[in-house]
């Protein structure tokens, strides 16, 4: 072998040598910008945006002026959506044991490619019965509110590549005077009807309601009147996220935002954690339920991550049906 075929050789492999270390790096290169560019929902987020819904409107029940602020806080976060057409203001008038009270639910759309829509949702308002005291429903309507508002902020940058996706921000969830079939539901029996009636219904994959979920010792309930394919998908969507810790200690069955849309054929989940605090005689699922003691410090940026990551499961798996 001449020794310059001997040169061209070592040339060679040096060439190579180089192209197999400049691989070797990119390859940790390429995998960690994979894994910064996959989206993902900022629990942080949502706990400062719970933070600002609470001091922009502590207390929300119908017709006070803080009900007003909780609407136009709402309304704020979604002006892109309102410039496109696709946030839309749904008034009514409900007849409730104070007299007929005006009511509005508020919906989100973020159109999709498939034909068929995923809605999530949560009431807004507290507790009419509580309006007397100091009870503002940091977890039992704030946490939630803000959960989808976050929800919203992740589908702005990251639009649904499967069926749309309709945010509800429901009204008079909450009983006005003490909880049954007539007094409760306002906002999503009025909605289930409207859609009933022009169609709407029979386009919807699932109904899904964030409520409670921001409980710093969150654990999910497996709910006895939510569909049971919707369940079974919540169990993956938990082991799938690392949070199968933080689901159905308790079965329960809740009445809830879903259930008007159950009584019409839709597939419904309810994604809640009734246990809310140490149990005492009044408050039997919780001494933080329905109390002054709802407040700002028993929600956890933590378990809202959590409630943000199953629900973003949740819309990927049912999309793969």
């Amino acid at each position: 072998m001449t020794n310059a075929n001997s040169a061209v050789i070592l040339n060679a492999a040096k060439t190579l040598r180089i192209w197999f270390l400049l691989l070797l790096f990119a390859l940790p290169l390429t995998a960690a910008h994979s894994q910064k560019a996959t989206p993902r929902f900022n629990g942080a987020a949502a706990y400062s945006l719970t933070q600002q819904y609470l001091d922009a409107a502590p207390k929300r029940w119908i017709g006070s002026p803080g009900h007003i602020k909780a609407e136009e806080f709402i309304k704020s976060h979604f002006t892109s959506e309102a410039a496109k057409g696709n946030f839309e203001t749904d008034s009514f008038t409900a007849s409730t044991p104070a007299g007929m009270l005006p009511m509005r639910n508020y919906i989100v759309r973020y159109p999709g490619k498939k034909d068929g829509v995923i809605v999530l949702a949560s009431h807004y308002e507290t507790n009419y019965p509580l309006r007397d005291i100091n009870f503002v429903g940091a977890n039992d309507g704030a946490a939630t509110t803000a959960l989808l508002i976050e929800i919203g902020n992740y589908l702005r940058v990251h639009p649904p590549e499967g069926y749309s996706i309709w945010l509800v921000f429901d009204d008079g969830e909450e009983a006005i005077q003490s909880w049954s079939d007539r007094d409760s539901l306002y906002g999503t029996r009025h909605l289930a009807a409207k859609w009933s009636a022009n169609g709407t219904l029979s386009k919807i994959k699932a109904f899904l309601v964030a409520d409670m979920i921001g409980d710093k010792d969150l654990n999910v309930d497996r709910d006895e009147n939510s569909t049971p394919w919707l369940l079974d998908l919540l169990v993956i969507a938990a082991k799938n996220t690392g949070h199968s810790g933080s689901i159905f200690k308790n079965t329960v069955g809740v009445q809830d935002d879903h259930l008007p849309f159950k009584q019409r054929g839709v597939p419904v989940l309810d994604i809640i954690d009734l246990d809310y605090g140490p149990p005492t005689n009044e408050h039997p699922e919780g001494g933080f339920h329905h109390t002054e003691l709802d407040t700002i410090d028993k929600v956890s940026p933590k378990s809202l991550q959590i409630a943000g990551d199953l629900f973003l499961e949740m819309i990927r798996l049912i999309n793969q049906r």
